[in-house]
């Protein structure tokens, strides 16, 4: 999926398709100038906002996958994000603790049902609490499986109905891990400055934070400094079980934020239909 980028050189508007690191080294079509851009989002985002932009031209069932894909992603977001926030807790290495925690998830990167048992399990320890949210009938796992596995072609307004659910669910996660979030932005930002230390010196870095369906928390908001930023201080206990949950069946909510910010995820990625 293309998106568009301004060459820091010469001004020149650039197209140039998405990378799963978020680093892209490009050079300009016009002024023949190197640059390499980092964007500040984490995958579950750009995932969820791909899902916007399909629907909002017309595409309902690429939508879904997109969609599905986001969700169990954020599933990995928090999971990790609570699990780097109990070791910053011990104060432990947080480099160390992501060098473990990936070497764990390779074990069940390639089973969803694993994956979602070990989240199922990390936010009850966490809440303390049960992952209500997680039933069929929540995750409309029937729907889902019926449009990717069957080849059912939904309705747009399935799709609108699929889509305010499941932002509903990675909404609630993002507002419990509260600035837990931060634990994994870190670690982000602690790749870009490698990347960025690599860089020959007459090479310019653009650091972007593009528009989203999703506000999540994050730790910078200019150019990471070089070096060991420190762990996010864990969030309280106390604080992260004791808010409310928003309400899953908003559809509302999710209307909101595509008035608010789904114009803008369409003209990242494309036109909107008329």
């Amino acid at each position: 999926m293309n998106f568009p980028t301004t060459c820091p050189h010469c001004g020149q508007t650039v197209q140039t398709e998405y990378l799963d690191s978020g680093i892209h080294d490009l050079t300009c079509p016009n002024c023949q100038q190197r640059w390499v851009l980092f964007i500040r989002k984490h995958r579950f985002e750009m995932l969820f906002d791909l899902g916007t932009r399909a629907l909002l031209m017309g595409f309902a069932r690429e939508a879904v996958s997109n969609f599905a894909s986001a969700l169990e992603r954020c599933f990995e977001f928090y999971l990790k994000a609570a699990l780097l926030e109990r070791a910053a807790s011990e104060h432990r290495d947080l480099t160390t603790v992501s060098r473990e925690l990936d070497a764990t998830w390779k074990l069940l990167i390639s089973q969803s049902e694993r994956q979602l048992g070990a989240f199922a399990a990390v936010y009850f320890s966490r809440q303390g609490q049960a992952p209500d949210f997680l039933t069929p009938q929540s995750l409309q796992a029937d729907f889902r499986n019926r449009v990717i596995h069957r080849g059912y072609l939904p309705r747009e307004e399935e799709v609108d109905a699929y889509a305010a659910r499941l932002f509903a669910i990675m909404n609630r996660l993002l507002e419990e891990l509260g600035d837990a979030a931060l634990q994994v932005t870190v670690l982000q930002e602690r790749e870009y400055a490698a990347a960025l230390d690599r860089l020959p010196g007459n090479v310019t870095a653009v650091f972007e934070e593009h528009p989203g369906m999703f506000r999540t928390r994050r730790e910078q908001t200019q150019p990471p400094q070089l070096g060991s930023p420190a762990s996010v201080p864990p969030t309280p206990r106390s604080a992260a079980s004791s808010a409310p949950s928003p309400v899953l069946n908003d559809a509302a909510a999710f209307q909101t934020a595509l008035r608010e910010r789904g114009t803008l995820v369409a003209e990242l990625f494309g036109k909107r239909k008329s």
